[in-house]
């Protein structure tokens, strides 16, 4: 336990220094400020431009639009910087071959794997709790007197998406070569889950619903319920790509 704690502080230190953790905080900060803010000036955007005599009405802009904007930033500019930040955070290592010397001090390589995964959770837990704040601030004073259904929940989906792509992640890691084996590996398994998100049947079963249906719960079109086993499922293949991790990495060769 002593040296998961000790690895945890390690890996915090690391993104520290390396700016990654100040970058992808700057990132969110900007989401949570950006959303809101696009969602309440985008009629006045739209009407301020020349469109040669064509006319764009767009509705009165509700605290709807400033969700729906931010899960749209967040799905898209969040993932990736997650993608970016954390893409490299094991292939990096076994590529400068770093890691040598801490295993053969007896530091268990499970207990290596489980502490990059913890940390990368606790950075972007961080992160993703920054953007909400800024977010929340301001779609409070821009949306008074607004309130839509089930956003905790749509917060906590999102939240558990990522942190299965980060577990995707360690997993790629193990399995491709290179210091950006992982990320690439990552990010095809991402874009095959993403087109089997269109088969309509398969949606429950794919962790990509997740942070696809968000809107759609806070607008009540979606209930807890319809998403019960997409997070049942999702949780397995959390551990699933964790163990899987392990055992690869047990019999890795550095």
């Amino acid at each position: 336990m002593r040296g998961f704690m000790v690895f945890i502080k390690k890996e915090l230190l690391e993104q520290v220094r390396t700016y990654r953790l100040w970058i992808l905080f700057a990132v969110f900060l900007v989401i949570g400020m950006m959303s809101p803010l696009m969602a309440k000036l985008m009629p006045e955007i739209f009407s301020s431009l020349d469109m040669e005599g064509l006319v764009i009405q767009v509705p009165e802009p509700t605290v709807y639009d400033a969700y729906a904007q931010f899960f749209k930033n967040l799905t898209q500019m969040g993932i990736l910087g997650v993608l970016l930040v954390f893409g490299g955070t094991l292939s990096n290592e076994l590529a400068r071959g770093t890691l040598v010397n801490i295993l053969a001090k007896g530091l268990p390589r499970r207990t290596v794997l489980l502490s990059k995964y913890a940390a990368a959770v606790l950075v972007w837990t961080a992160g993703y709790a920054l953007a909400i704040a800024t977010d929340y601030g301001y779609t409070v004073y821009l949306f008074p007197n607004g309130g839509v259904a089930n956003l905790f929940f749509s917060l906590f989906c999102l939240w558990l998406f990522v942190c299965f792509v980060i577990s995707l992640i360690l997993l790629s890691s193990t399995i491709a070569p290179g210091s950006f084996g992982g990320l690439i590996l990552s990010a095809v398994a991402l874009v095959v889950m993403l087109m089997l998100g269109m088969v309509p049947k398969a949606g429950r079963y794919n962790p990509v619903t997740l942070a696809s249906v968000n809107t759609a719960l806070l607008e009540g079109a979606k209930s807890v319920s319809d998403l019960t086993i997409t997070v049942s499922i999702t949780v397995v293949l959390i551990l699933s790509c964790l163990i899987a991790s392990i055992l690869i990495f047990e019999k890795k060769k550095l």
